[in-house]
């Protein structure tokens, strides 16, 4: 069957502010190669969807840097592939769209120009990888109007305004709310959907006529009896980035190796990025690695302790790393100790700095800082 993408690139900036002053949610790289849009391309190049928007609003230099023509992906071509939207201002008003609704409505004629029957509307601040070809044959079987992808979790602090749902034995959603408990197991929405594409577009004209601007207020919440609004549950690993606390925990929960294998261990669903060509990672003589996660390229002349270093990372002689997130070309000179740091692309750190935070709050040094 077939369907497009659509991706919000920009909406859950304000989440983590750190590592999104210069650059979108999705561009914030993740696992040592990767960045956080590289998990929802992937999931739909993987149920071969072919033809994906992606919604920027700001910062999004290094988002068009990483994503390229998209052939990395397999997304380089002359029919479909990725389309990257800039935001598109209104004669009427000089604000650029803060809600997914206001997002879509920026695209209605490219999504009225496209022939695709079904589309699949997908935030990109999460660590997942949902079978969409499956979620899709699910909402044709249902005959529904609206298929929404939750996972049954428990409900975290910073998705306390995340929408939860109930349904009844078939599937079907009969309530949803915004009012989650934190700590208490729910049906909690992905932000991940599926609609027909005539069906979606009727639904945006609606709210321009009506002057809507809210996706779950509006249309989800107004319309949840009227409406065959199905749940379809992802059973797999998901990892929900909205706070650098999160953003901290969930990379260094990959290096358990169930974690790891549930992200990238499905040879069914494999995880792409941007090719980078590297040599291997070059340790020395004196080098010492212990429960790590390491990316090519990198140089280690040091102590390294259950730590993510990105490519192009350098740790200098008898310096020790540990419970840190090194990202790429950063460069950590002799005799330094990291701990529970973070630190940005293109960081250096001179000789002899003693850096230390904490798994709740970790020292992070910002993008192209020198120390």
């Amino acid at each position: 069957m077939k369907a497009l993408g659509v991706i919000f690139a920009n909406l859950q900036n304000e989440n983590i502010d750190e590592l999104t002053r210069k650059r979108t949610t999705a561009s914030i790289p993740f696992g040592g190669r990767y960045r956080l849009i590289d998990f929802a391309l992937s999931s739909l190049v993987n149920a071969e969807i072919s033809k994906v928007a992606v919604l920027a609003q700001k910062n999004y230099q290094s988002l068009m840097d990483h994503l390229g023509s998209g052939k990395d992906w397999d997304l380089s071509r002359r029919s479909g592939g990725i389309t990257i939207f800039p935001p598109f201002g209104n004669y009427k008003s000089d604000f650029i769209y803060t809600t997914h609704l206001e997002a879509l409505k920026s695209i209605v004629g490219y999504l009225n120009r496209s022939t695709e029957e079904y589309v699949v509307l997908m935030d990109c601040d999460s660590i997942h990888t949902v079978d969409l070809s499956e979620a899709l044959e699910y909402h044709v079987s249902k005959n529904a109007d609206i298929t929404l992808i939750y996972n049954h979790g428990i409900v975290e602090k910073s998705m306390a305004n995340f929408m939860n749902l109930e349904t009844n034995e078939d599937g079907r959603v009969t309530k949803m709310s915004l009012n989650s408990v934190p700590g208490t197991k729910q049906n909690i929405s992905m932000k991940l959907l599926i609609f027909g594409r005539r069906y979606l577009l009727s639904l945006i004209d609606e709210a321009i006529a009506l002057g809507q601007t809210s996706f779950e207020r509006d249309i989800l919440f107004n319309n949840v009896n009227s409406l065959n609004i199905y749940a379809y549950e992802y059973k797999g690993v998901w990892m929900k980035v909205t706070t650098m606390e999160e953003y901290y925990r969930y990379s260094m929960e990959l290096l358990k190796d169930e974690v790891r294998n549930g992200v990238f261990g499905n040879p069914d669903h494999r995880i792409f990025t941007k090719v980078r060509d590297s040599v291997p990672t070059k340790y020395g003589k004196n080098a010492k690695v212990e429960n790590s996660f390491i990316a090519d390229g990198t140089e280690i002349e040091g102590t390294v302790i259950n730590s993510i270093l990105f490519r192009g990372a350098k740790v200098g002689k008898n310096t020790v790393v540990e419970n840190s997130i090194i990202m790429q070309d950063t460069i950590i000179g002799d005799n330094v100790k990291l701990n529970c740091v973070v630190t940005d692309k293109n960081v250096t750190i001179k000789d002899r700095n003693n850096l230390s935070g904490c798994e709740k709050l970790p020292y992070y040094v910002s993008k192209n800082v020198m120390i």
